[in-house]
């Protein structure tokens, strides 16, 4: 019984994170959240990393690839966005 809650939990938090990603990108698509505006990037990791965890206890390697590549290039955008700010 234990394990069908676990999968309950991750199964919610990767629908969870998917939901985060699909609102972000929608939201930028109607342009009112820009893609240089640290929240797009920071929605992305968040969202790619509940994905992850669900990833886990379903294991998919594809998913789990693109997943990690969604969640590096989140990152970069995080860290580009941090540097900006410390230099102006």
């Amino acid at each position: 019984m234990a394990s069908i809650a676990a999968l309950d939990i991750a199964t919610l938090g990767g629908m969870a994170g998917a939901a985060i990603m699909i609102v972000a990108y929608f939201l930028n698509q109607l342009g009112w959240l820009a893609s240089d505006d640290w929240r797009f990037p920071l929605a992305n990791l968040v969202g790619a990393v509940l994905i992850m965890i669900s990833l886990f206890v379903e294991w998919n390697l594809p998913s789990v690839v693109i997943e990690g590549f969604w969640i590096a290039i989140s990152l970069f955008g995080v860290a580009k966005y941090a540097r900006g700010r410390r230099s102006g």
